[in-house]
């Protein structure tokens, strides 16, 4: 019922006209060639039910480049399984030919030579093109949006969540989840959340003084498709007051409840559900883990680690479905649904290669107006890039590497510590950086640089909790991004020693000296989830850094040894 071929033939079809490195205009033009927008959407309608997910958009209306993870580290019962595969093992693993469109879509090996060939992903009115042939092949397919929409740009910023909010309402969306949406302020996100025309679900949002589902959330929405009576349950993101600022949403707590969760699909097969969807933003290991936990879910949409996988991975009768972030894909799974049963399936991630998929008209003049007001302001150019920047990954990518440099210079800190987000596009080397590439990676409602000081022994602390959330080897303490990015200091960490024993060998490099425990070091960080946090925008520092260099040259840093054995 699963096939690779949809997604890996357009793939393997390029890939005798492609080698995996040396390209050049000649090759963007042979890669353009060898792609249709026919063979991206090619699919061989099945059974009675279409479900369209999309995730982690974070507000990216246009295309960008987006390099995927080199380094995505699992453990515990993870280790070595997908998505924790990266690569040339990952290319091996789906048999994905070196210098096809799939290797750079799914791949970050020879990411700019790759880039200059295929050009850029997403943009909304691609992604709208792939909804509406879908929904011709299958005019009742249920859209689905698993959340982290309204963030990462700096129109949504400025116009607080609104921009995407009339985007997505275009797209007709029957159902979305939540996370970063709640850091534009409870009393924003009830307002625009009243405003939908379509579901906002959360089974797991609960009001925090009464611990009772809050009203505004219903925990899950039936739909009647194919003659198919459908439950689609939400799963916001349940660490929210420990990743975000609670205090931005004091009313609200969240928490993954896998017991509600059971209740809840028991409720809705009581009711006559034939098929139960979980709308996620739990993150993939999560997920999984919930799978096995909760009985009854026959799809999970998984959603927030921004995994792209081009096969659903079962856990039990429960598929699991990674979309990948940014509006880079379109996922499409195919449900044969009768007596009350999934009888099969069939599914395709399609990448959104912005050069071969012919834009929406509608929706590229709706994304227009939207930007509009600040075209002047987002066109700006403040500097060059000799560089390949990028974020995504386990510990830190070249983007966070100037991030900090940044935080170093302009707030004269030993130290710099930038949070492990996973959002924000990649740039190519030659291209400019205009102030939109900078927001892009770093835009937030609580996006000030503090400067403080901070004992060595501090330091320790902040970097093992760290370190806990992404490598206990129990998923549901897995509670945060990626790894803090760190400027001026070097350490050690071994992901599989317990907790408060993975992080040594801490070294001040401007000295080569160790850190000192007892010793306070001048540190400079932005994101604090701190109320009345002080210092100028991370943006302002960021650009003001740029200005100065002029042309951007980030060197690998070696500074961050991981121990994985």
């Amino acid at each position: 019922m699963i096939s690779r071929r949809d997604f890996l033939q357009v793939g393997m079809a390029a890939s005798a006209v492609l080698g995996a490195s040396g390209f050049g205009n000649w090759a963007r033009l042979s890669a353009q060639q060898s792609l249709t927008q026919d063979q991206l959407l090619e699919f061989d309608t099945f059974g009675n039910v279409s479900l369209i997910h999309v995730t982690d958009i974070h507000a990216q209306l246009k295309p960008i480049y987006f390099r995927e993870p080199s380094v995505n580290l699992g453990v515990g019962p993870n280790k070595g399984e997908v998505p924790h595969v990266t690569g040339a093992d990952f290319r091996k693993l789906y048999g994905i030919a070196d210098g096809s469109p799939s290797h750079y879509a799914l791949s970050s090996g020879d990411f700019s030579s790759l880039a200059q060939a295929y050009g850029k992903v997403g943009g909304m009115d691609r992604v709208a093109t792939v909804i509406n042939a879908i929904r011709a092949a299958r005019p009742d397919a249920l859209l689905l949006d698993g959340g982290d929409t309204w963030h990462g740009s700096y129109t949504c910023l400025k116009t607080e969540g609104q921009d995407m909010v009339n985007v997505m309402n275009a797209l007709k969306p029957d159902a979305m989840t939540f996370h970063w949406e709640f850091t534009l302020g409870s009393e924003r996100v009830s307002e625009l959340v009243e405003s939908l025309p379509f579901a906002a679900l959360g089974q797991n949002i609960f009001d925090a003084e009464w611990d009772e589902p809050a009203e505004l959330f219903p925990p899950y929405k039936f739909f009647e498709r194919g003659g198919v009576k459908i439950a689609v349950i939400g799963q916001a993101f349940p660490y929210m007051p420990i990743a975000n600022p609670g205090w931005m949403f004091p009313e609200y707590a969240f928490g993954i409840r896998d017991e509600h969760m059971q209740e809840m699909v028991d409720e809705v097969r009581a009711q006559g559900a034939e098929l139960v969807v979980c709308l996620s933003h739990n993150g993939f290991d999560v997920d999984k883990r919930m799978a096995s936990v909760v009985s009854g879910i026959d799809v999970i949409l998984t959603g927030h680690t921004h995994d792209a996988l081009p096969e659903p991975v079962l856990v039990g009768d429960t598929i699991l479905i990674a979309s990948g972030s940014n509006g880079k894909f379109v996922s499409r799974v195919d449900l044969d649904v009768r007596d009350g049963k999934m009888m099969g399936f069939r599914h395709k991630l399609i990448p959104i290669f912005a050069d071969v998929i012919e834009p929406d008209a509608e929706i590229s003049a709706l994304i227009d107006e939207q930007r509009a007001p600040f075209q002047s302001e987002l066109s700006e150019v403040i500097g060059q890039t000799d560089t390949l920047l990028y974020r995504r990954g386990n510990f830190n990518g070249t983007w966070d590497d100037l991030i900090c440099d940044a935080l170093l210079s302009e707030r004269e800190a030993d130290i710099a510590m930038s949070p492990g987000v996973r959002w924000g596009p990649s740039l190519i080397p030659g291209d400019d950086i205009t102030r939109e590439d900078i927001f892009n990676v770093t835009s937030m409602t609580y996006g000030k640089a503090y400067r403080s000081e901070m004992t060595g022994e501090f330091i320790k602390v902040i970097l093992e909790d760290v370190a806990d959330n992404i490598f206990n080897p129990d998923p549901y303490y897995q509670q945060g991004g990626d790894m803090v990015r760190i400027g001026g200091m070097g350490y050690q960490v071994d992901v599989n020693k317990p907790a408060g024993d993975r992080i040594s060998n801490m070294t001040l490099l401007k000295t080569g000296a160790p850190i000192d425990a007892s010793k306070s070091y001048v540190v400079a960080g932005w994101a604090s989830v701190n109320e009345g946090t002080e210092g100028p925008q991370i943006w302002d520092v960021v650009e003001s850094h740029i200005k100065k260099l002029g042309t951007v040259t980030v060197a690998d840093h070696d500074n961050v040894k991981v121990v994985v054995e």
